[in-house]
């Protein structure tokens, strides 16, 4: 099995209850606020965790991120290359509204603060074969990528929050895109799915595209894989750490030697689960829950 080395986000979020979102001028009210650990990185690595994977955490926080490094050791992940910083930690405000949905503002502290010498020694113990996870909530993306790729590891490259500066990133070592259908436009020039794919394949024929498309499924394309896959309709509650559930989960379930189809499935799965219930690591399931979703499978509808 394969080992998985998450370089990324720990972010304490705020989460307050709407109605609606809050408009320019407007003051509201919420009607509940919750306090829980969050950040792209750390839910990631919960979710390849709760997939049965052996995941390692890197990343920085400061000394009020102490409920961070808690959260991922409760749900099984090593935390031992995980920095201590002398300013805050990140943190996001989320609003969530009566639908479900969330607007976000993040503040990166501790995770803008990587050190070269901080890679070279998170990425000391792994080797060829193992994979490196990485979103766009930390700095030095480039180095951390290129340092990985010389050791042989299979990058997984989640987009997210897509930035201007993503376009100079070395993109051609990244194994595995898992991206939206917002960063994929923004990655390809197109809008329509069935281009963003074919623009993604040229670009970068050696990678496996996970593109998720919300209500309507997933589609999965490489060099010997085409598939799609529709959704496990939910009642929506909050889509927070949705993305990332299918991140973890995907990238997990291939660590430990599952194939694509499976892989895909269930981390589908999974990320209905999560959309059901509030908050973001908190809303992740198990494998066997994943495993044992209860809500109806619903047909592929994105058109590819």
């Amino acid at each position: 099995m394969a080992r998985i080395l998450n370089f990324g986000s720990l972010n304490v979020d705020y989460v307050y209850h709407m109605d609606h979102f809050v408009l320019p001028g407007e003051t509201l009210t919420s009607t509940a606020r919750d306090v829980n650990c969050g950040g792209k990185g750390l839910n990631q690595s919960i979710a390849a965790a709760a997939s049965g994977a052996e995941v390692f955490h890197a990343g920085r926080i400061g000394r009020d991120g102490s409920m961070l490094t808690e959260m991922l050791n409760s749900r099984g992940v090593s935390t031992e290359l995980v920095e201590l910083s002398d300013g805050p930690s990140g943190h996001a405000i989320i609003q969530v509204d009566r639908n479900g949905q969330n607007s976000i503002i993040l503040f990166p502290g501790a995770n803008r603060e990587i050190e070269p010498e901080s890679i070279a020694r998170a990425l000391e113990g792994f080797s060829s074969g193992d994979y490196l996870i990485l979103q766009n909530e930390i700095s030095r993306i480039p180095d951390i990528m290129k340092a990985a790729a010389e050791k042989g590891m299979k990058i997984v490259f989640n987009p997210s929050p897509i930035t201007d500066d993503i376009a100079s990133f070395p993109l051609e070592l990244v194994d595995i895109f898992v991206l939206n259908e917002i960063e994929g436009a923004v990655l390809s020039c197109e809008n329509e799915p069935a281009e963003i794919i074919k623009v993604l394949r040229v670009k970068y024929p050696g990678a496996l595209i996970l593109l998720t498309l919300g209500s309507d499924g997933s589609v999965l394309c490489g060099e010997d894989v085409f598939l799609t896959y529709g959704i496990h309709s939910a009642p929506v509650v909050d889509t927070t750490a949705a993305g990332d559930t299918m991140l973890g989960f995907f990238t997990g379930l291939l660590a430990s030697g599952l194939g694509y189809e499976e892989a895909l499935s269930t981390a589908t799965k999974a990320a209905a689960i999560t959309v059901s219930r509030k908050g973001a690591a908190p809303s992740i399931p198990t494998l066997e829950e994943a495993r044992a979703c209860p809500f109806p499978y619903v047909e592929f509808g994105g058109g590819v």
